[in-house]
């Protein structure tokens, strides 16, 4: 069963840096509309019937929930909180012990933590990797979904929504720098209140 398991989550890993790879080097090669393109159009066999029936801002508010669920889900469920927890607080006693060894100019006691400093950095390495995880297979998810978004927005010019402080503003114009447009925005608005509920119902990584 465990063999099974792994050979999955090799799988969709492989799949989800595949696809992020892939993404980079449509861009590199200046097919990235393309390719957005095609997976769009495959997204939307599902996704369209339920945004036509809806107004825009709840289709992106909906979106924002099924996507804080399960990134949510799959952080829970892929990595060890208990071993990220444990490393958190051996980095803070850790952090502690080294500023009071500098205070003191204790350089016996600061050889030795920088000792124990290489010996933590292959610590750190499985932190990297145990949140490098879950990144690749809520892409998966994420990116097709933001790219038929994108492509669903763009074709309807006439999506407005009305902002605070900034009024009325059309969902196609950019609102940050030229990357951020106002439907991410109102995505992220969404987004960030519904994810912390969410990671706080399922006691994710002490939210």
């Amino acid at each position: 069963m465990s063999n099974w398991k792994e050979t999955l989550e090799r799988m969709a890993l492989a799949f989800g840096i595949s696809l992020l790879l892939g993404m980079i080097l449509m861009e590199m090669l200046g097919q990235g509309q393309e390719f957005r393109d095609m997976i769009a159009i495959s997204v939307s066999l599902m996704v369209s019937p339920v945004a036509g029936a809806l107004p825009i801002h709840i289709t992106l508010l909906v979106m924002a929930a099924i996507t804080a669920l399960y990134a949510s889900l799959i952080q829970k469920y892929t990595i060890d909180w208990e071993l990220m927890r444990s490393f958190s607080d051996k980095m803070k006693a850790f952090q502690k012990e080294y500023r009071e060894a500098q205070l003191a100019e204790n350089k016996q006691k600061l050889k030795k933590l920088d000792e124990q400093r290489s010996a933590m950095m292959s610590d750190q390495g499985k932190m990297m990797k145990q949140q490098f995880k879950p990144m690749a297979y809520i892409s998966i998810l994420t990116l097709p979904l933001f790219f038929w978004a994108m492509s669903f927005v763009n074709a309807h010019p006439e999506f407005v929504m009305v902002f605070p402080f900034w009024g009325e503003k059309s969902l196609t114009e950019s609102a940050v720098l030229g990357v951020f447009y106002y439907w991410i925005v109102w995505y992220m608005i969404c987004s960030l209140p519904i994810s912390q509920i969410i990671r706080k119902a399922l006691d994710i990584g002490g939210a």
